[in-house]
């Protein structure tokens, strides 16, 4: 087993597609486009070109890391499907980051993780570790009385790169299969309609 692992790793739970190649602690680079959709067309085509310009090819890969959010829910679909079939097709364990620890990771001074969310709101994660959806305003007052500060928010680059370096410190272990973090529900819902009865023939 190699002592230097060559990782990708890559994030889409926002509005872009993000991606980190790192060769042991080494980041040999990082791209990010931004794009409110097309996350699923875009993101093998990034990621191979990442590859194919520092000469690697995807069975080069030792682990992958993919951030898991919280987020937009289809971004998150899309990357953890990706990560768990590019282990299953590599033999290569995928290890999925939170948005909180890639942040805590990317940005390293004391402070509370925030992940943005709609409607001027933030996911946080407190001092105490629970996570909650509240309005941004809500969470400065939870981190000061915690004596904190939310952490500012990395560029997407930087958090593929953190997403990257927390997989590296989590190789060689065997991890579970990354799944969704969610931690609201879906702004669609089932119809409250009342459903027509069935009337037997």
């Amino acid at each position: 087993m190699t002592d230097t692992p060559l990782i990708l790793a890559f994030d889409t739970s926002a509005a872009y597609c993000a991606a980190a190649l790192m060769l042991g602690d080494q980041l040999l680079e990082t791209r990010a486009e931004d794009m409110t959709r097309g996350q699923a067309e875009r993101l093998m085509p990034l990621m191979e070109e990442l590859l194919q310009d520092h000469a690697k090819t995807w069975s080069d890969l030792d682990a992958i890391g993919v951030g898991v959010g919280p987020g937009n829910f289809t971004g998150i679909r899309i990357a953890v499907s990706a990560a768990r079939g590019l282990a299953l097709g590599l033999g290569a364990p995928a290890y999925g980051v939170s948005g909180f620890d890639a942040r805590a990771e990317a940005v390293r001074c004391p402070g509370l993780a925030s992940v943005p969310a709609p409607r001027d709101q933030v996911y946080l994660r407190d001092a105490a570790g629970e996570t909650a959806l509240m309005p941004l305003e809500q969470a400065k007052a939870t981190a000061a009385q915690a004596g904190l500060a939310l952490l500012p928010q990395p560029t997407p680059q930087d958090l593929a790169a953190a997403i990257g370096r927390v997989a590296l410190s989590r190789w060689p272990k065997i991890p579970e299969a990354p799944a969704p973090l969610y931690l609201r529900a879906a702004d669609a819902a089932p119809s409250s309609d009342t459903p027509p009865v069935l009337l037997d023939p």
